[in-house]
């Protein structure tokens, strides 16, 4: 276990700490602590960082709810720089969105593979930047009962798949399934985040439920 004093600090005394998200794995800010902030994280369980344009501490969420409670910190190599993670009350960028990083650069077309972020960036955009010919915007230009009849349509597809015990069939209908429950995730305004959280959630009242039944 790497102690406080044995962190290396810039000549400012602050150390990077780079914060991903538990469940996402996904890097969520880049931001700074200094020791007084950094043991103040520990001590809370809460990310707490010092700002460097304002050159004062500032405790994540205390101001906007989204706090960041910390599962665990790792030093790199030569311990001048943290790895953050975190479970999240809300949004980690200022400007609402789930992360800090959204704008893309550059993608390697040699190493692009399917995420499910990507077809989710990619639903959007139909939505946003309506595409002619693209049957995903003619969804939202149809709006939500039309896609609502789809998400049912697809859901039957499912259970007829299922129960012939066509595995093959089954994975594609799912998959069909899924597409058309994302149309309705972005024109609900849903994130796969929220979706992320709810699940997570359910998870400690299932893993708490087991416990209960372990002491009885």
């Amino acid at each position: 276990m790497v102690t406080v004093e044995q962190l290396k600090f810039d000549e400012k005394g602050l150390i990077p700490a780079v914060v991903v998200d538990y469940e996402s794995k996904k890097v969520l800010t880049l931001a700074y602590m200094n020791e007084e902030s950094l043991k103040i994280s520990m001590e809370k369980g809460l990310t707490c960082f010092y700002s460097r344009s304002r050159q004062e501490l500032w405790l994540k969420g205390d101001t906007s709810g989204n706090y960041q409670h910390i599962y665990s910190i790792v030093a790199d190599c030569d311990r001048d720089a943290l790895v953050v993670t975190v479970m999240k009350d809300g949004p980690a960028c200022h400007l609402g969105t789930d992360s800090c990083f959204n704008d893309l650069v550059y993608m390697n077309p040699a190493n692009a593979g399917f995420t499910m972020d990507g077809l989710m960036k990619l639903i959007e955009g139909r939505k946003s930047e309506k595409k002619e010919g693209s049957y995903t915007t003619y969804l939202f230009e149809k709006g939500i009962d039309k896609i609502l009849k789809k998400v049912g349509e697809e859901s039957t597809e499912v259970i007829i798949a299922a129960k012939a015990d066509d595995k093959k069939e089954t994975i594609y209908e799912i998959s069909d399934l899924t597409y058309h429950i994302m149309v309705l995730m972005i024109e609900m305004g849903i994130t796969l985040e929220d979706i992320y959280e709810e699940l997570a959630s359910r998870h400690v009242i299932d893993h708490k439920v087991k416990q209960e039944k372990m002491t009885k």
